[in-house]
Order: C-alpha cells, then structure tokens, then sequence
C-alpha cells in the first residue's frame, strides 16, 4: 500500500516532548484522502498504475472532456489527478478512499513540496558572493557579480552561471524524514524537523524510497531505558 503518495498542506510548526524531557521540532501536515479513479494495466497502458484524485472542486471550473471523464467513472470530481505505479494492482479497486492508515508501519518518509519564493535576489544573497572590494576605486557596483567570464570565443554566457535571478519558489525533495506520530481521526502526520516552503503549501508523502536502517526517535529511548536497567559490571 506504500507504493502510492498522499497530498498534504503544511500547516505549520510545533514541538513533541518525551519523557525523558527531550524536546523534537515537528512540522504538522494536514492529509488529504485520496480516491482511486482508475486502475491502469498492462493491457491498457505497458505498466500498472493507479490513478488517484485529491481536493474537491466545482463542476463549473471543470472543462467538459473532464465532466465527461468523472461522469464516465462515476465519481464525484477530483482537483488534481496523480498516478502512481505499482507491483500489484490486487489492493486497488476504483472508488476506494485512501488515507492516513497507509502510514501504519512506516516510519520514515520522502516529502517534496515548494520551497519559499524570495524574488529577484543579487548573487551575494542568491550564491553567498563575497562582492567586489568596498574601497579602492570601487563605485556603485558593490555587491556585483563581477565578470561572466566569457571572451569572443566562446562569445557567450554558458547556461547555469551563477547570477542574479529568481531566487526560491523551486520544487525540492527531502529524504529519510522520520514520522513523530499521526493523528488519525484530525487527518495529521507529524514530521521531525523542517520541510520547504511557506504555510499552506502543498505537499507529496510518500514512504522511503532508501531502505533506512537507523533508530527513530522512540527506539533510541528505549534502548538508553534498557542500557540503564542493565547493572554495571565494575560496580560489582
């Protein structure tokens, strides 16, 4: 079942106390429930897949291919339509809702969401360019790039020079986040540490694509309670 991914919303930050008076930043996600659209064979396409619709939307902002699309499978419309491929296509039936529950044993996640937009930003904040000399004949162009480094031959800028531009607003991957807790019943996952991008943002979960082998948060509590409760041997 971990195959497939869920779409979320950041909602925001908090903190998760232990009992060992450990205190562990977690970013809160409200989850969104997935519904099965279509199950994508072989047959149909070379591959097997699952096409999921998250988010409701209006039939009037739908163009009438898509009216036709939903009326077809008989469902109500969906905002966004995301497919996933699969090894096994026996655990998807169209019309199936998928939730919160897909999470049950995992631990650790891969999330990508959209980092914070920070607009039109000069090299020193976009690249930490040290700038030009502050003294010494130096005027007006402070914090400039300096040269691009190019002559006649080859006559031009080569692509990904760094320069002023765009700076944030990207789409990024974090990998290996490990899953606090969730609530099952309010639809939130609680993720150890920072995620990109502002509140409100969209976000992809998925389970770990590396098989991860280290202890989460809890296991490591549990095995420094364990440790403790074994007698020292050079006390005896």
């Amino acid at each position: 079942m971990t195959e497939i991914a869920l779409i979320g919303k950041k909602i925001g930050m908090s903190r998760e106390f232990y009992k060992t008076g450990q205190s562990v930043p977690v970013t809160v996600i409200k989850m969104e429930t997935g519904r099965v659209i279509d199950v994508i064979n072989e047959e149909k396409r070379g591959y097997k897949a699952v096409q999921i619709g998250f988010g409701k939307i209006k039939n009037s902002k739908l163009s009438k291919a898509m009216k036709g699309y939903f009326t077809k499978k008989n469902t109500e419309p969906k905002k966004k339509l995301k497919e996933f491929r699969v090894k096994n296509l026996e655990n998807y039936k169209e019309g199936n809702e998928l939730g919160l529950e897909i999470f049950k044993d995992v631990k650790f996640v891969d999330i990508r969401s959209t980092t914070i937009g920070k607009g039109f930003a000069g090299v020193m904040k976009r690249h930490n360019f040290s700038g030009l000399r502050a003294s010494h004949g130096v005027s007006v162009s402070h914090r400039a790039h300096g040269s691009t480094g190019q002559n006649q031959d080859p006559g031009k800028v080569f692509k990904n020079k760094k320069m002023a531009g765009q700076m944030g607003n990207k789409i990024r991957t974090m990998q290996n986040i490990e899953i606090i807790k969730s609530d099952n019943e309010n639809n939130l996952l609680y993720l150890k540490g920072s995620i990109p991008g502002s509140k409100n943002t969209e976000v992809l979960v998925k389970k770990s694509v590396k098989n991860i082998k280290k202890l989460t948060i809890t296991e490591k509590i549990a095995e420094l309670e364990r440790l403790k409760k074994i007698p020292d041997k050079k006390k005896k």
